[in-house]
């Protein structure tokens, strides 16, 4: 083979080449834009939350400025959307007060959600002689004296999206349930069980 015929031979491959790189760039292309298509018509909309209920085993504060809650919550979701699934890969919830967080976070198990499907979840929340930021103490006894008080169930975790066999990337999901809890004289110290009825719909973020 002649030096002439080895370069058109060279120049042949590399347009192959060139032409395959383009055809692969063109594929993947296309299959992303098809995705987007398809997820931009389908428009997801994130799950909804519902705080259904909550049962006061314990709430109650010892000096100087120790909080102790013991309570079981019912929280409920919806997923509003009729051709997408969602899957719950890592939830974690637990109650707060004025943003601090009083609770250990309880592991909600993983779970798959179907169109339009409903699921609920019963965990219990515990908090022993959690130390509250001097700067609540006052806050909280006054809320302690008016019988009310403002508890937050929060929710932290990370959702997938699924359209046929398709399924997207993680997102972060937050979700914020204010529950407003009267507390009777016996909430001082342990005493019998209330169970709150709340209905309240919780603020998403995902």
């Amino acid at each position: 083979m002649t030096e002439k015929e080895c370069e058109h031979h060279h120049d042949e491959d590399e347009k192959t080449r060139r032409l395959l790189g383009a055809a692969v760039l063109g594929f993947l292309a296309a299959v992303l834009f098809v995705v987007f298509l398809v997820w931009a018509i389908l428009h997801p909309h994130g799950p909804r939350f519902v705080l259904q209920d909550a049962t006061i085993y314990a709430f109650n504060v010892s000096q100087p400025n120790f909080l102790t809650s013991n309570l079981q919550v019912t929280l409920s979701s919806r997923n509003p959307n009729d051709k997408i699934g969602i899957f719950y890969d890592r939830l974690d919830i637990y109650a707060s007060y004025r943003n601090q967080q009083v609770t250990l976070a309880t592991l909600l198990p993983a779970t798959y959600q179907g169109h339009l499907d409903v699921t609920v979840w019963s965990p219990f929340l515990y908090g022993t002689s959690v130390p509250v930021a001097p700067y609540f103490s006052p806050a909280l006894s006054q809320d302690l004296m008016a019988g009310m008080v403002l508890l937050n169930i929060k929710v932290d975790g990370w959702v997938r999206w699924k359209v046929g066999s398709w399924i997207s990337g993680r997102y972060r999901l937050h979700v914020n349930c204010p529950a407003y809890i009267t507390l009777g004289g016996h909430f001082t110290g342990d005493g019998p069980a209330v169970k709150y009825q709340l209905v309240q719909r919780c603020g998403v973020d995902v």
